[in-house]
């Protein structure tokens, strides 16, 4: 028998992998009602979201699969295999009138296709296969209400743990700053009541002007003092409090250290003497000292202000929130965002070691869904490390590719389940404690979305996670 023109013949139906077992009088009945359609490339076979209305299986071409995330179009998988099939894949299950598709298939060469309506293929399920059809919709229904709760589930614990690290780091600078702030206020009203000491007329003009000038040296000393030892510092604030204590000035243990930290010393004091003579120059140097403390605690305020602010632009970096899902990202930016947002997880006997190799270009790629490979490739060393080790964080180039390797010094993967660790559900953490969806989510990133590689390595004491990302894709 023959096909007719948009037809395929029982024969040839029984020659697709998905009908080879059914009957004559079957094939029969899909033949009448199917029909062969063209579709040439880029022309979609069917759209996200439009009601369900026909059941595809291809027969020459290549089509790929995507679907819509955040205004976006992701593609999901892409092949040639002749009888695959997608479209109204679930029109047994509930009522046909309201199902949708569930993803796009598009024409990437050009394609033929045979299409059934869905109310043919629902029929055909319900009446030829009635026990599958009830154990498939079970099964169905059962694992999207499954998804549904565990994802959700899945989301609120790393939006938790994401909130719980942020918080903690925004904690430390925040208080920092509330602390600087209220010795700040402290400082100021004492050197009011200095400047009323020394302004109290016992000054001329002249030397007023002198202790200005000096106080303004002292500002620009404590902004560029540079640090000192431990043992360095005790040793200046020793022989400044000897100074301070031959000429008389009380409470030199207290004001030497603000002094040394500021970058005064004994000669510096001298000119201070000259300037306004024995009998102020407590009150001068109590003046100078309040001055220089004030500088230090804006200098406190200003870094722990500047960690805030990086903290909420390493937030901002990581979520992408404003950002378009498929734009030009310098990846470095992106593993520097996942480090600071882990950090709270980061044991302190782990070291973690950055080698990047700053010649890298810029590359176009789904920023948000990098970060979740960065997220769960980081974890997952820290997690086989425990509370010592050491994270290195690697990036490099090989030929037209973009290589980040995370390295760790935990135990390893056995060789036995190597093969298995980026399979969905697959998972060597104690139960309760995995899902065995990260590596799983993390391949598909990389490689279906990202058209890149992710490989692994690994003995005992060196495990390597290996991702490399096109720098000019297609």
């Amino acid at each position: 028998m023959t096909s007719e023109p948009g037809r395929l013949t029982p024969d040839e139906l029984r020659g697709l992998f998905l009908f080879e077992a059914l009957t004559p009088q079957q094939l029969a009945h899909l033949a009448e009602h199917g029909r062969v359609e063209q579709r040439p490339a880029g022309e979609a076979v069917y759209v996200e979201g439009e009601p369900a209305s026909c059941f595809y299986v291809l027969l020459a071409g290549t089509v790929a699969m995507r679907r819509r995330v955040q205004g976006d179009d992701v593609e999901v998988s892409r092949t040639s295999q002749r009888g695959v099939y997608g479209g109204a894949m679930q029109a047994y299950v509930g009522d046909l009138a309201e199902q949708r598709y569930a993803n796009s298939l598009v024409a990437v060469t050009d394609c033929e296709v045979f299409a059934l309506p869905a109310e043919i293929i629902a029929e055909a399920m319900r009446t030829w296969f009635p026990m599958a059809t009830h154990l498939l919709e079970g099964l169905f229904i059962g694992m999207r209400n499954t998804q549904t709760i565990v994802g959700e589930r899945e989301r609120l614990l790393a939006l938790g743990a994401l909130s719980a690290g942020l918080t903690h780091e925004l904690n430390n600078p925040a208080a920092a700053a509330v602390r600087a702030t209220s010795a700040l206020r402290g400082r100021v009203a004492k050197m009011r009541h200095k400047l009323a000491l020394i302004a109290d007329g016992r000054l001329d003009g002249r030397r007023l002007h002198d202790l200005v000038a000096l106080q303004e040296e002292a500002v620009k000393r404590a902004a560029t003092a540079p640090p000192l030892t431990p043992l360095a510092a005790s040793d200046a604030e020793d022989e400044l409090a000897d100074w301070l204590d031959d000429h008389g000035v009380r409470g030199a243990w207290e004001v030497a250290p603000t002094l040394v930290a500021g970058g005064i010393d004994a000669g510096w004091l001298s000119q201070v003497d000259a300037a306004v003579g024995a009998d102020d120059l407590e009150s001068a140097i109590h003046w100078i000292t309040y001055t220089i403390d004030t500088e230090l605690l804006m200098g406190e305020i200003d870094d722990a202000v500047g960690r805030i602010s990086g903290l909420v632009g390493a937030a901002k970096q990581y979520s992408q929130l404003d950002r378009a899902p498929y734009q030009t990202v310098d990846v470095h930016d992106l593993l520097d965002a996942t480090l600071v947002m882990l950090q709270a997880k980061i044991p302190s006997g782990v070291q973690v070691v950055k080698e990047y190799d700053e010649n890298l270009p810029a590359i176009p790629a789904y920023a948000a869904e990098l970060n979740q490979v960065w997220t769960n490739l980081v974890d997952n060393a820290l997690g086989a490390m425990g509370e010592t080790g050491t994270l290195t964080v690697r990036t490099g180039r090989k030929e037209d590719r973009l290589i980040v390797e995370i390295r760790d010094t935990g135990s390893g993967i056995p060789p036995e389940i190597r093969p298995r660790i980026f399979e969905p559900f697959y998972t060597t953490k104690p139960v309760g404690e995995g899902t065995g969806l990260g590596l799983d989510i993390s391949y598909r990133i990389i490689v279906n979305k990202h058209h890149g590689d992710i490989r692994v390595q690994s003995q005992p004491g060196d495990t390597r996670f290996i991702v490399l990302l096109p720098m000019n894709p297609a």
